[in-house]
């Protein structure tokens, strides 16, 4: 999952994208053997095998904030020999080095300044890093992304406000004199939901953001908050557990994770009588055609996780049904990062071991976009997907809101769709599961259905 590396004077930079949850974080070579690592996610390989390639020792692990979107694999890098720098107003509980606003760490013919930043958290640092007192890097974390910043509305709602004018006080005070050409890291991105406004681009510039984000051009304070806040969509509720996660520290496990367990038809009965849930991994295609009867489809795919942290409660025991060709190692790196850990097995043999055994299958219809629809269409997707464009006579309950919505949801016939067809199977199996028949997925989903120039309401 690594980027390019960029060289930035004597130091390198190279990225590591989570395209899943939509983050970065970066490996920066210090020029002397040594490196950092900035903001990096649970499972410490892909680092590991990245200063390895460049025969590089990782001496300092680097953090911009509590994250509330991923369990931090700082500690995991301190096991092999990394010192932690975190703010000091994080208050972690595991071993560390606080810093302070202004404080500077020498690296040996480099300097890290941290500044403070808050406002997508309150302890919120920005690392600035130096070549004698040439400023050569930003690391960012969710103060300035590409096209925007980092949301304030996940401490709570007497929060949001204030960190959100602290969002643009930072931007302004904190960081009005450093130079236009300095390159810029953020540790979110698009497709994270930690991100407000972002724009495409994974790196910026100061220059660049000045003259195109709001964060920079709105005028005043005030021309900044009421738009920023107004244009906040919605996040997965585990969000609302991992800052607690990672201030406190989470289990350590290495470059080996755990491996699922093997579970046999009567075992895996016996968990789900007993109150696991039953996670089916596979293609949505494979799951309409047959599943376990109350199993909740979420494709293993790079947004699994995300889902999987939306829907599910962290506290219950997992069970997986898969393909034989997927990867079961993905699957548990995925549930861990997000902080989920009670895996209690997949079934052996899947979904044909099941049926070999005599035991009953539901299914649910696919549609194509040339068919009629059936019933009321359903839009699962995202409100600013929605927005953009939809068929016309659908209802619109984002994914995250379906259980939670019951009102919202039409009765009779559905046709459910999302932009392909992932997240509307899931809608469809949480339906299922809640007693709902005659439901259907619109197979390509909404991006089919532009494609095949379907007529498409807007607003």
């Amino acid at each position: 999952m690594s980027g390019l590396a960029v060289k930035v004077d004597s130091s390198e930079i190279v990225p590591l994208i989570d395209d899943g949850l939509g983050n970065s974080s970066y490996l920066v070579s210090l020029g002397d053997g040594r490196a950092l690592v900035v903001d990096p996610r649970r499972d410490p390989t892909p680092y590991l095998e990245m200063a390895e390639r460049l025969n590089l020792r990782i001496a300092f692990v680097v953090e911009t904030h509590l994250h509330a979107d991923f369990i931090s694999g700082s500690r995991e890098l301190a096991t092999f020999g990394a010192t932690v720098l975190a703010p000091a107003a994080s208050h972690l509980a595991t071993a560390h080095r606080g810093l302070e606003d202004g404080e500077e760490l020498d690296l040996g013919g480099l300097t890290l300044r941290a500044t403070a930043t808050p406002g997508h958290t309150p302890e919120h640092l920005a690392y600035l890093l130096l070549d004698g007192s040439k400023p050569v890097a930003l690391f960012s974390g969710g103060a300035v992304l590409p096209g925007g910043a980092a949301r304030p509305d996940l401490i709570g709602p007497e929060q949001t406000e204030p960190l959100a004018r602290d969002l643009y006080r930072s931007a302004h005070q904190r960081l009005g004199n450093l130079p236009d050409d300095l390159a810029v890291y953020p540790t979110h991105g698009a497709g994270s939901f930690c991100s407000a406004g972002a724009g495409g681009g994974r790196t910026t510039t100061l220059g660049r953001e000045r003259h195109e984000s709001l964060l920079f051009t709105a005028v005043a304070e005030e021309a900044f908050v009421r738009p920023f806040l107004g244009g906040l969509g919605t996040y997965p509720p585990y969000f609302l557990r991992l800052r607690a996660v990672n201030q406190q520290g989470a289990r350590l496990y290495g470059v080996k994770p755990p491996e699922l367990a093997a579970l046999s038809v009567d075992e895996f009965r016996g968990q789900q009588a007993t109150g696991a849930i039953v996670i089916d991994v596979r293609p949505f295609v494979d799951f309409a055609h047959g599943h376990i009867p109350g199993a909740l489809s979420i494709v293993l795919r790079p947004a699994f996780a995300s889902w999987l942290g939306w829907i599910v409660p962290a506290d219950r025991r997992l069970i997986f049904v898969g393909a034989p060709d997927q990867d079961a190692q993905d699957l548990v790196e995925q549930c861990l990062k997000i902080g989920y850990e009670n895996l209690v097995g997949e079934l052996e043999g899947g979904i044909g071991a099941w049926q070999v055994a005599g035991l009953p299958v539901s299914t649910i219809g696919i549609r194509r976009v040339d068919e009629e629809v059936q019933g009321t269409p359903l839009d699962v997707r995202q409100a600013d997907e929605w927005a953009s464009g939809h068929i016309p006579g659908a209802r619109h309950v984002e994914l995250g809101s379906v259980i939670a919505s019951p009102a919202a949801i039409p009765s009779g016939p559905l046709t459910i769709y999302c932009g392909h067809g992932e997240r509307a199977m899931t809608a469809a199996s949480l339906l299922e599961g809640q007693g709902r028949a005659s439901l259907a997925v619109l197979n390509g989903g909404f991006d089919a259905w532009r494609s095949a120039k379907r007529r498409i309401a807007t607003g």
